[in-house]
């Protein structure tokens, strides 16, 4: 606009060039933090939702089911190989107690060993892999051929060795999943921690005379939780799978404790007889492994701008 000099000098005589300030403000307030991104991009992931959906309906019928059903995971029936009928929705055993109790005090069972197996790994490979990797040298390199070693030796092979020491029971099965679980764990948080103490933010606190535990704890695994948490998200099945396996040829929990794995042993013996005491507690297994592999690669692709789309 042109403006004469006799032209008073005010408001309208001037064109704003650029945004206004309502229409920055409203920008403004479209911005989403990066954790909100990741929800945004989880829940568009059908896949991953229909996961947390299958594993919060487990989880909630494993913590209800035995405390409101009429019959204890160990109570005989009298009703002897019963198929799934009204009164025993998933049947009974040959012991006459009701399947549909026992697979949710399995469900109980196996996932306490899976989450605490997955703890255990969490602590320990997160620990072992951040002081790794942010020492480096000649520590890194002795700390990496330890892991190598125990990597070398199958870990079902070590499980079983332990398991046939140890006695049966939940804590001796947990120790045995723990033994070498957390090495891929501390594999992943040393590549990660390698990757960001060269960044500036860590090499300026470092400068600043930052311990090495508060660049672990302040900067380094925050940087690096999208990595762990994928990472213990796709452990717990596989402790799920191998409870499994070896409560199933015997090297689990102890009667008259009930585990999916047992009780898949137990209806091996009868699946022509009574097939319901091995569909139930394999379905219940192959449905929460699903889950969780669901929910693991949709926070994968979630927490990965190249993979969010």
């Amino acid at each position: 606009m042109e403006v004469n000099q006799s032209t008073p000098l005010n408001s309208q005589a001037f064109e704003i060039v650029g945004g206004r300030e309502k229409e920055t403000d409203v920008l403004s307030k479209k911005s989403i933090s990066f954790w909100g991104q990741v929800r945004q991009a989880f829940i568009r992931n059908k896949l991953a939702v229909l996961g947390m959906i299958i594993l919060f309906i487990v989880i909630l019928m494993a913590i209800f089911v035995p405390i409101f059903s009429p019959y204890d995971h160990a109570d005989q029936t009298g009703a002897y190989n019963q198929a799934p009928s009204a009164q025993h929705w998933f049947g009974t055993d040959n012991l006459s107690r009701d399947v549909f109790v026992r697979s949710w005090v399995g469900a109980r069972i196996s996932l306490m060993i899976a989450l605490s197996a997955a703890v255990i790994n969490l602590i320990i490979g997160v620990t072992y892999g951040a002081i790794s990797g942010l020492v480096g040298g000649r520590v890194d390199n002795i700390m990496m051929r330890i892991c190598d070693i125990l990597s070398s030796i199958p870990e079902l092979l070590v499980i079983i060795l332990l398991l046939v020491v140890l006695p049966q029971g939940l804590l001796p099965m947990i120790v045995a999943l723990s033994i070498t679980g957390w090495i891929r764990m501390a594999r992943i948080v040393r590549a990660e921690v390698m990757t960001l103490k060269n960044q500036e933010y860590v090499l300026a606190s470092r400068t600043m005379g930052a311990s090495s535990w508060h660049l672990i704890a302040k900067h380094l695994l925050p940087n690096a939780m999208g990595s762990i948490i994928v990472t213990m998200t796709l452990q717990i099945p596989a402790a799920i799978f191998n409870e499994s396996f070896l409560s199933y040829v015997g090297l689990g929990i102890a009667p008259p404790l009930a585990s999916w794995g047992t009780m898949a042993s137990e209806g091996n013996e009868a699946i022509l007889t009574a097939p319901w005491r091995l569909v139930f507690p394999a379905l219940l297994i192959s449905l929460t492994i699903f889950a969780f592999n669901a929910v693991g690669d949709g926070l994968r692709d979630a927490l990965d701008p190249k993979l969010r789309g």
